[in-house]
């Protein structure tokens, strides 16, 4: 039995490559059913992100063969010429495919290192498998075990304490001076990518209240809806300005937004209570005297990029001890899979060996019925099983010693508790005498 991670990410493609092997969630069971009956495996799994897509497989059959027909059926599956992908894809095996999982997991394989989101999608992956009935023991196991090693990085190490991008940034300065945001009042100047980000992450802060200012109001209202934020045009910011105790910006604008008076005038209404200002645009949306005001504390681009960099440091420190996490943790994954091994293996000598019990118990109450000497049938019963039981390891003993395999009779004393010197002499004695 073996494991198989095959995929492609950001790292081996750019996206106009990534969208064909994207899979729809509404289709994904339907999809793990396919694999399943084409390509042969006993258990499979899906994970497919806007940064990359990997398919998780448990089969026992030959490796090659598999990974022939995995790529086979993932081309089919998205109609597309596999020698168009072949390049991009990457194939892991057994431990290094369960370090890969884990390491997807944690943050550690991902464009932003540590990011938390990856191990979201791993968890849907597992409901969508879990729900397809595409997972069984091994898979679900894996699962499981990748969970906790994601949980033990964070916990154990510092790779998502540090804020990486802007937007969080943004978020994470906020939360150092007002502490808990629920009663914050934020102003939102802009609509774009940035600023739905910053919206994002103040949403899962659970800030009090959000308003988003825009040019177009269109724009603003679809990202406003989902995070349940008021929408007011551009004109209306100074108003608003004086209500807001968090105010960040990112517009397209060639010129200054909100001016040094405007914001005095808002500081008056608000009797100096300070307000906390972050400029994310280039060129600037907040005229620089603004610092200059005694109760701004006002955050420019190149104040967050110093920030990010010291702490993307951190988290490239924080990465090698997550790294022996999961190193760790694999490896114990696989010890737990060899016990699979060696549990299937003892069952079926133990179902040997019962089969071989009945069948001459069977024979000798047999014997009884038939008045055959009590004494007789015990005695022929104890010579037969004994002699059944050794066969085996008699044959695998006398094999080894006529071909002076020490090293198989050392390990075949091992199994069978027996003293090795009276072993190796025996071999010694029949080596002498061929």
């Amino acid at each position: 039995m073996s494991i198989v991670a095959l995929g492609i990410n950001h790292k081996t493609a750019p996206v106009s490559v990534r969208e064909k092997l994207a899979f729809n969630p509404d289709n994904l069971s339907a999809a793990l059913d396919d694999m399943l009956k084409q390509v042969n495996c006993d258990e499979v799994a899906i994970l497919s992100t806007c940064n990359r897509t990997e398919l998780y497989i448990v089969q026992g059959g030959d490796v090659d063969v598999t990974k022939e027909k995995v790529i086979r059926w993932l081309a089919e599956h998205h109609k597309i010429n596999a020698s168009t992908i072949l390049p991009s894809l990457y194939w892991h095996l057994d431990v290094k495919a369960v370090n890969h999982m884990m390491r997807v997991a944690s943050g550690l394989d991902s464009l932003i290192l540590g990011e938390p989101q990856i191990l979201g999608q791993m968890k849907q992956a597992y409901s969508q498998a879990k729900a397809a009935g595409s997972m069984a023991l091994v898979m679900d196991r894996l699962f499981q075990r990748t969970f906790g090693v994601a949980k033990q990085v964070r916990t154990d190490t510092d790779i998502g304490t540090s804020a990486v991008s802007v937007a969080f940034a943004s978020v994470n300065l906020a939360k150092h001076i007002f502490g808990d945001l629920n009663k914050s009042r934020v102003l939102l100047v802009g609509a774009g990518e940035t600023i739905e980000l910053v919206a994002k992450h103040l949403y899962e802060n659970n800030v009090g209240k959000m308003t988003v200012a825009n040019r177009t109001l269109s724009r603003a209202e679809k990202m406003a809806t989902a995070i349940g934020a008021d929408v007011i045009t551009l004109a209306q910011i100074p108003e608003e300005m004086a209500k807001a105790d968090i105010v960040i910006s990112s517009t397209a604008s060639t010129l200054p937004i909100i001016g040094k008076g405007m914001v005095e005038n808002a500081l008056s209404k608000r009797k100096h209570q300070p307000i906390f200002m972050v400029d994310l645009a280039v060129p600037r949306d907040i005229e620089e005297q603004v610092s200059e005001l005694e109760d701004v504390y006002l955050y420019t681009v190149d104040d967050l990029q110093s920030i990010i960099a010291k702490n993307l440091d951190s988290r490239r420190k924080a990465a090698i001890e997550a790294e022996s996490i999961v190193s760790e943790q694999a490896d114990g994954f696989m010890a737990w899979m060899r016990g699979l091994k060696t549990q299937d293996a003892v069952v079926s000598y133990r179902k040997q060996c019962i089969e071989h019990r009945d069948e001459l118990l069977e024979k000798a109450l047999n014997q009884l019925q038939n008045n055959k000497s009590p004494e007789a049938v015990l005695a022929e019963l104890a010579t037969k099983l004994t002699n059944k039981f050794m066969h085996a390891p008699t044959s695998a003993l006398q094999s080894a010693a006529q071909g002076g395999e020490l090293d198989k009779l050392v390990y075949l004393r091992d199994i069978f508790d027996i003293d090795t010197q009276k072993i190796i002499a025996n071999t010694h004695t029949i080596n002498n005498k061929l």
